[in-house]
This record gives C-alpha cells, structure tokens and sequence, in this order.
C-alpha cells in the first residue's frame, strides 16, 4: 500500500516552476537589478518560497537574523543568520523561513555586474562559481558590512529615480565584492586570472546558460564570443581545468538530475525537452556521464530518505 501510495506522489510531482522574481512570469529577455526585504514576498506565501528556478538570472539571498530551511537542488540545510545563500541559474532552490526573519534577496542579470568593469566580474564569477551557503560568525565585521550595503542598496532602489541611479550599481557590486570575500575565506573562490578572461568566461556560462538546450556545437558558442574553438577551449582549460564541451555537458547533465529528481514525467519526455531527439542517444550520454542510466539514477535518488 505505501508503494503504491509513493508511486502516484511520484506521478503527481509537479514540473518545476521557473520565474522572473518568484511568483512573476519568466522573462528571458529581461534585464533585473532588483533587491526587496525577505518578509516582503515570503509573507504573502506564509514564510515558505516552494522549489522553483531562475532562467538566466542570479540571486543571493542574505539572511541578517531568523532561520531558513533551504533546498538547493537536492541538497537539504538549515541557515542561521548571518548568513548568505547563493544562487546560480538553473539551480531549484526554497525556502521556509522562521516568522520575522530579516534580511534581502538580491537579484540581477549578469550586465549589471560584469561588463565594462573588470573587478566587479571577478567577484561576480568567484561568488557565483557553484550554489552553496556562506556562513557567518555573528561577530564578523564582514556581516554587518554585507548587512549595510544591502540596506543601503534596498534604499536606492525604492527611490522614486533608481532605474536612473549610477549609485543603485555600484552599490550592487559592492555588495556581490563583500559576499564574493566572504567565500574566498571559505577556501571557495578561484584564483585569481587575467581580468579580461574573468568577463569571457562569464559571458560562455551565460550562453551556456542560455542555449545549453538548443545543442548548441561548440564551434557557434566560440563564433559568437569572437573566438576560434581552440581559443575557447583554452579559455575553459585556464578557468576550469577542462574544455568547454564538458563543461557545456556539465551543465546539462546536471539540469537532466534536477528534472530526473523533481518532474515525474518519463525520461524520454524529459530527453526531449533537454534537446535531444534520440531517447536512446540520452540514455547512453547520461550513463557514460554518471554510471547510471536515467531510470536507475532517479530510483536510486527519491529511494534514499
């Protein structure tokens, strides 16, 4: 009886939601430089944010005081503040906030930090390098600085001329610059490379990000960088210590995980809504990609407790 009753919840498992802010229709096309107090949105939904994705945009939710249980794919946390989560697109993530937790979510498009400003994008990549949460003493002097700079950046932002403030940026990457120093004491951020490179890169996750389920070859995501392939995958090498198709592979098998575990629709279904034409052809680059073909791999996920 409980098996079956475990099966028809698997049936039932709704698709992901993705959204622009949470509770507002995705727009790929968008640019957002956006901040708001978490009670701002977590209490119209009774202090608990549902699992759901960001298409192309970042977060980082900053937790000054109060407590979160956080999902972050199929990782499970409790937060205490201080304390920052960080979010990259694609990544499921939510949240049950305690009642009266205080702090911000910040969330941007990766203009806002990266072009035209060589420092700011070596922040942004070491802050948003991988999902994690960032922890801090409650005596660092790093929390109360993040702290300021987000309260006065929630301030420039709810003035009546923001989308014309200069101040509203580089009060945004003041703050991604303090959250991104508070993971490089965690041992988490990268070394440091040319600034130059720092940028490129970000803009090839990006359009990974953003084309990763049109196939794209790898030859088309070095045209529209204006390099040669063979450029780009010394680019990749130097970054990430492998060429830029595994990382492009990297990336959609993790997004395969994260539907395999959250959407109960076949995995032939799922083959196909991540580009691929050929069930079979998925199957096979899924297993030589994590040892288990997809059923197996899901079993074995929503079988451990």
């Amino acid at each position: 009886m409980a098996i079956e009753k475990n099966r028809a919840a698997r049936r039932t498992r709704p698709a992901i939601p993705s959204f622009a802010l949470y509770g507002e229709a995705p727009a790929p096309e968008r640019e957002i430089l956006h901040i708001e107090a978490i009670e701002q949105r977590s209490r119209l939904y009774r202090w608990e944010i549902q699992p759901h994705l960001h298409h192309g945009l970042y977060q980082a939710l900053w937790l000054g005081s109060g407590r979160a249980e956080t999902v972050i794919d199929e990782a499970r946390a409790e937060v205490e503040g201080p304390a920052a989560v960080v979010v990259p697109p694609g990544v499921v993530h939510g949240f049950r906030f305690a009642s009266e937790t205080d702090g911000f979510v910040l969330t941007f498009s990766p203009r806002f930090l990266v072009e035209g400003e060589a420092q700011a994008s070596d922040a942004f990549r070491a802050l948003f390098l991988a999902p994690g949460v960032l922890r801090l003493a409650a005596d660092d002097p790093a929390a109360g600085r993040i702290a300021g700079l987000l309260r006065q950046l929630a301030a420039e932002f709810a003035a009546p001329d923001a989308a014309a403030s200069p101040t509203l940026l580089w009060l945004a990457r003041a703050a991604v610059w303090r959250l991104a120093q508070a993971r490089a004491q965690d041992g988490l951020s990268p070394d440091e490379r040319e600034h130059r490179h720092h940028a490129l890169f970000a803009r090839f996750l990006a359009l990974v990000e953003q084309h990763m389920f049109d196939r794209w070859p790898l030859d088309r995501y070095a045209r529209v960088l204006g390099l040669s392939t063979q450029r780009l995958n010394r680019l990749a090498r130097a970054e990430r210590g492998r060429p830029a198709l595994e990382i492009v592979h990297e990336r959609l098998t993790r997004e395969a995980c994260r539907r395999l575990y959250w959407i109960a629709a076949p995995a032939e279904t799922l083959a196909a809504e991540l580009g691929f034409e050929d069930p079979a052809y998925f199957n096979r680059f899924f297993k030589r990609r994590t040892g288990l073909t997809p059923r197996a791999w899901r079993e074995q996920r929503r079988a451990a407790p």
